[in-house]
């Protein structure tokens, strides 16, 4: 089914995922690709044998979502091409799936129910409510223009990106798929002695100054903006 048929929503339906990947790491690599598009709200991936090899991602802005189904369409995720279209519904397969589902009557009348109690209890819990969810997903991904230019300065340029500020879960993988978004990328190498950090190698440096500043600053995880410079030669 065409992502067209579909209206556009701000959850989107991936599917032909590796069932071979562990979940948390299935939803962390899904996280680092897909939030270089906007703020990621949730990501559903469940292990059930009906629903392996899916998952939901809800983004906070539909513009965003139809980016993500855009530009992600078919790209290569642990060697198998995605398929993604808009969910059908904004996200009862996911409350469907996890036993959270309620039929719209009734969940209208909770969510007025639970805008009446927000409100009564002044704004306080909001913030804090609000507050959680931001914290987790780390907001949108901001990019460093002035931080790289500075640290460009101290490296000449070359083919070979030093990445720091890593997450010790990050896998060789999550950022091969980061990276080879880019023209010109040959390889990664991780050092198991020291995690946290990575080379990246593209064919020239004019290729590696590209995905250097597209990616300057982004976050695999909300706590962990990347640093990254030239690769000492």
């Amino acid at each position: 089914m065409l992502s067209g048929d579909i209206p556009p929503n701000q959850t989107i339906y991936v599917k032909n995922l590796n069932e071979k990947v562990k979940k948390d790491e299935l939803k962390r690599s899904l996280y680092a690709l897909f939030s270089q598009y906007g703020r990621i709200l949730d990501i559903v991936a469940l292990k059930t044998p009906k629903l392996r090899g899916q998952a939901w991602i809800a983004f906070s802005e539909v513009t965003v979502a139809s980016n993500a189904v855009r530009q992600m369409q078919n790209f290569p995720f642990y060697e198998k091409p995605m398929r993604i279209q808009y969910a059908k519904t904004k996200s009862d397969c996911i409350a469907k799936a996890d036993g959270t589902y309620v039929p719209r009557e009734k969940k209208k009348k909770q969510e007025e129910k639970a805008e009446r109690k927000r409100k009564a209890e002044g704004p306080q819990s909001a913030a804090n409510a609000n507050g959680t969810s931001d914290h987790v997903n780390g907001g949108p991904t901001a990019s460093f223009p002035g931080k790289a230019g500075a640290q460009d300065a101290a490296m000449a340029p070359n083919n070979i990106l030093f990445i720091q500020n890593l997450p010790h879960e990050t896998t060789s993988m999550m950022l091969q798929m980061l990276f080879q978004q880019y023209p010109g990328f040959k390889e990664v190498r991780m050092i198991e002695a020291k995690p946290g950090i990575a080379f990246v190698e593209f064919e020239d440096d004019v290729q590696s100054s590209i995905a250097m500043q597209a990616l300057q600053g982004f976050k695999i995880t909300p706590q962990n903006p990347m640093a990254i410079n030239y690769a000492k030669k």
